[in-house]
């Protein structure tokens, strides 16, 4: 196995890495809708926090020398499904004509007052 670290992994302390690979697959923990350089939520709402949360994924997936076209599926928490409107939105701006498999799970409150998570699994090169 082999830890994905970025410049943000130590921010809140918690007992993780931002992902793991192993046998070509990278497993990303959650990327909540916070500024990494901020420490805040954006303003703006979910459409706001799903980029920044997308963001997140990003800075992830390039540490680890992949890009959005290695994404393999996705794992969004919301606390309310009717967020999925303008989170499917912002969600098909950042991947484009990719379309990895997906589920958008309603959970109830996120960690910090967040309106978006974001887990994902990619292909590792």
């Amino acid at each position: 196995m082999r830890k994905i670290e970025t410049l943000y992994s130590t921010r809140d302390g918690g007992h993780y890495v931002p992902a793991m690979e192993h046998n070509g697959v990278l497993y990303i923990s959650g990327q909540l809708s916070i500024n990494p350089e901020t420490g805040k939520i954006p303003e703006g709402g979910v459409k706001a926090e799903a980029r920044q949360s997308l963001e997140n994924l990003n800075t992830v997936l390039k540490a680890a020398g992949l890009e959005r076209t290695d994404v393999i599926m996705c794992r969004v928490y919301v606390p309310d499904v009717k967020y999925w409107p303008d989170l499917n939105e912002v969600y098909s701006e950042f991947f484009g004509d990719h379309k990895p498999a997906r589920v958008v799970v309603p959970s109830n409150n996120l960690y910090a007052g967040c309106l978006v998570e974001i887990e994902a699994v990619a292909a590792a090169k």
